[in-house]
């Protein structure tokens, strides 16, 4: 992607996540009714209103790319540029009104992610990164750790329920009773410490794409590694992560695979 192409975009999706903030602010405070929608997840107007204000803004900015968004679906091809969108990815904690929500928007270019922005309103952060351009904090220019050692290694753990019935759940307990210390901050916030050098790995099974495009360019641009824990790259079908410093992401991958 080009200079001046990469830079738009990246302008398009903050104010896209900007706009979506709004939306959420207004729900968050007034409330909301709660539908399940046909998986038995829930979902909101919060949801639905901030995923149209984001596709406004991204189809103005680029109207050559296709969106793919969590409550309307594939607008356009799923090849060339592809927006990647989650309106509010953690319905569930904004619906009990816990803070660890946020929105997620990034742009594949063919196969690769390259542009991320992971916006949460209510607890107060917004990070966003580009291919090439670094990691970024409300300003400021982040990084991940430079932790080697399991034994000095704090570990996240998400949804992890398909690991119950896994092979590597033994694996996963021997990696937790080495660790350092071992948290369950879940959805954007372990990938938002992790980028920021306050965490060293997260692990999560049961996701899908669009909860995690954004966080994985800002964590590879943090300089960590982010794969599925089978150490694959990225795919629109991926459904596990494993993200990490790189010593870290390494002895994690190696332990999981035996």
């Amino acid at each position: 992607m080009n200079p001046e192409l990469a830079a738009l975009t990246l302008a398009a999706a903050r104010d896209a996540a900007a706009a979506a903030a709004d939306v959420i602010r207004h729900y968050w405070h007034r409330g909301v009714e709660v539908e399940l929608k046909a998986d038995a997840t829930p979902v909101t107007v919060a949801d639905r209103e901030a995923e149209r204000a984001i596709r406004r803004i991204l189809q103005a900015a680029l109207p050559q790319a296709s969106i793919y968004g969590e409550e309307f679906g594939l607008d356009g091809e799923r090849g060339g540029l592809l927006w990647l969108v989650d309106p509010l990815d953690g319905t569930k904690s904004f619906v009990r009104r816990t803070p660890f929500f946020s929105t997620q928007i990034a742009l594949m270019e063919g196969d690769d992610l390259v542009l991320g922005v992971s916006s949460a309103p209510i607890y107060g952060e917004t990070m966003w990164a580009s291919a090439g351009g670094g990691a970024w904090l409300d300003g400021e220019c982040v990084r991940v750790a430079d932790t080697r050692a399991i034994d000095q290694a704090s570990l996240s753990i998400g949804n992890v329920r398909t690991l119950t019935a896994d092979a590597r759940w033994d694996a996963l307990g021997a990696l937790i009773r080495d660790s350092n210390r071992i948290r369950g901050y879940g959805d954007f916030c372990h990938y938002h410490l992790l980028a920021r050098g306050s965490l060293d790995l997260v692990i999560e099974s049961d996701v899908n794409i669009l909860d995690i495009a954004a966080l994985a360019v800002i964590v590879r641009e943090a300089g960590g590694v982010f794969t599925d824990l089978d150490g694959m790259s990225l795919t629109l079908d991926t459904r596990s992560v494993l993200a990490g410093t790189p010593a870290i992401h390494a002895q994690a991958l190696q332990r999981l695979l035996r």
